[in-house]
């Protein structure tokens, strides 16, 4: 009995640095690590023993003879990875998880943020050194990314958060949440206190379309929508109304299908997740019935995973809609693409100016771009039209319009910024200035600020190893100032600087609380939506 990797896999390498007999790739030393959808298990090598689930933190690692409702199919996923990949003598001598050269004292490092590269670095130094670890966040609780931009009806994804918890309750970690770095306290100033900070605050703008009539209410980013429907605390939980019977979403990826999926999921299912009342009752009242993704180019560059369209649940219908381009490609599409995949769904003629028909249905649409967006005060229609070839556009009745065409991340301040890829100059997490071509003194990133928004949460461990191991060597070298402020006295800056300071014992009064408020409910938990709800309770833990 061989085990599997399923849907949910998130390519941390968990798995793989525990495999007695090297069964799992692509592992991060090899070229194709992270253009992979997730790791594979080669069921010739793999010997049972199930280590590699017990390191899942997402429980995506399953033996194939328990695999139901629909994961059947990852079983072959693992197998068919295999059938061309060479046979490999000896296994192999991974030294990713080195952390380099040791220093002679233990280091004190600042982290801002606490989603998964700002908390994988966290753990690396803890498990790895003897450092002491600071994590600063502007929320008053902590996730980042886990909490805030994960589906909500993805539970075994969301379960990084128990991963994470273990850093945050470390006796060498302090929390200061409901900080803003850059605002109560400067890069500069954590130097006073800190060998080196270490940044993986994310990157959560969107890009925008540059159409006319994209400023009209109902068109919004993904990164709002994902927001709103996890509880964000910085998005309104009425910022977002379903209005109209089909919602046109710009993009392919897993977000915009997720957003999809969501949308056209009955408000009883997701009331067995961590959603917002708000939203679920939106969705209840929403008509839509038919979500539209464009995809600029063709089928065999859409941007989704396997595992996230093989999961779409049952109820939905998926369709691709016929073009002479779309039909070419799918038709020559080669086996193991995206396009071979979407080969298998069922091609249908749509005529998107008129109302969609009965039922619950998601329609690809590829070759295709928005050139403007139609309405009085808020979306009534979005005129679509072949890519490149604006004059043959076409007014599609929609109610709502999301753009789900990638993240950006924003200045950080006191470091340089690129705004051509919106991240901080580096070189493997060294912050890098411009314009001297000198590293910033005590500066790291990590994650998608460091490399962009590309890769899931999981990317974050290696990302986060890379940054660690750079700063390791860095005061190995001697190039880190020892800082003459303490511990202690951070404590007291911060509490004069942050009216409303939560530190980890009110952090995790937060997180216990919304835990019980959800097995009230019988859900996962239920979340606050407000800031002010969460540091009322903060200040009844003083």
């Amino acid at each position: 009995m061989a085990y599997a990797i399923t849907q949910s896999c998130c390519n941390d390498a968990s798995c793989v640095s525990v495999c007695p007999v090297d069964c799992i790739h692509p592992t991060p030393d090899e070229p194709d690590f992270g253009t992979t959808d997730i790791l594979y298990v080669d069921p010739k090598v793999c010997i049972d023993c199930g280590a590699c689930a017990d390191a899942c933190p997402v429980s995506a690692v399953k033996p194939v003879d328990i695999l139901r409702d629909g994961e059947e199919v990852f079983a072959q996923l693992n197998a068919d990875f295999y059938a061309d990949r060479p046979e490999r003598t000896s296994p192999a001598k991974h030294t990713w998880e080195d952390m380099g050269p040791t220093v002679g004292r233990p280091l004190r490092i600042a982290v801002v943020g606490t989603g998964p590269a700002a908390s994988y670095a966290a753990r690396h130094l803890l498990l790895s050194t003897d450092a002491s670890v600071t994590m600063l966040d502007k929320s008053p609780v902590p996730g980042g990314l886990v909490r805030g931009g994960v589906a909500p009806d993805h539970a075994d994804t969301k379960g990084f958060a128990s991963l994470f918890s273990w850093a945050y309750r470390h006796p060498r970690t302090s929390m200061y949440m409901n900080v803003e770095v850059g605002d109560h306290v400067t890069h500069e100033e954590l130097l006073q206190f800190h060998d080196a900070v270490i940044y993986g605050v994310g990157a959560r703008l969107d890009r925008e379309l540059g159409v006319p009539g994209e400023d009209l209410g109902g068109v919004h980013g993904a990164p709002e929508v994902v927001g709103w429907y996890n509880g964000a605390l910085d998005v309104a939980s009425d910022a977002v109304r379903l209005v109209g019977e089909r919602l046109v979403i710009v993009g392919n990826g897993n977000v915009a299908l997720d957003i999809a999926r969501l949308v056209l999921s009955e408000p009883a299912a997701l009331r067995r997740t961590d959603m917002p009342e708000a939203a679920i009752e939106e969705i209840g009242r929403s008509a839509i019935r038919e979500v539209v993704l464009l995809g600029r180019r063709g089928p065999d560059v859409a941007a989704f995973t396997r595992p996230e369209l093989l999961m779409m649940p049952p109820g939905i219908e998926v369709v691709v809609a016929r073009d002479d381009a779309t039909d070419e490609a799918l038709d020559a599409a080669e086996p193991g693409g995206k396009a071979a995949l979407l080969a298998e769904l069922p091609r249908r003629s749509i005529d998107l100016s008129a109302p969609p028909e009965p039922g619950a249905r998601l329609v690809f649409a590829f070759g295709r771009q928005v050139t403007s967006v139609e309405g009085d005060e808020r979306v009534e229609a979005v005129q679509i039209a072949p890519t490149g070839r604006p004059d043959e556009a076409i007014k599609v009745p929609a109610g709502t319009l999301v753009r789900s065409t990638g993240h950006r991340g924003r200045p950080v301040p006191d470091l340089p910024f690129d705004e051509v890829t919106s991240t901080v100059p580096n070189v493997e997490g060294r912050v890098i200035d411009p314009a001297t071509g000198k590293p910033v003194p005590g500066a790291y990133v990590t994650g998608w600020i460091k490399r962009g928004a590309t890769g899931g949460i999981g990317t974050n461990r290696v990302c986060a190893h890379e940054t660690v191991a750079t700063m390791l060597e860095d005061g190995a070298a001697g190039r880190l100032r020892m800082p003459p402020g303490s511990r202690r006295a951070l404590g007291k800056l911060l509490r004069r600087r942050v009216p409303e300071l939560v530190t980890r014992r009110r952090m995790l009064a937060i997180e216990d609380a919304e835990v019980s408020r959800g097995q009230a409910a019988g859900r996962p938990r239920v979340k606050f939506t407000s800031a002010d709800q969460m540091l009322t309770l903060a200040r009844s833990r003083r």
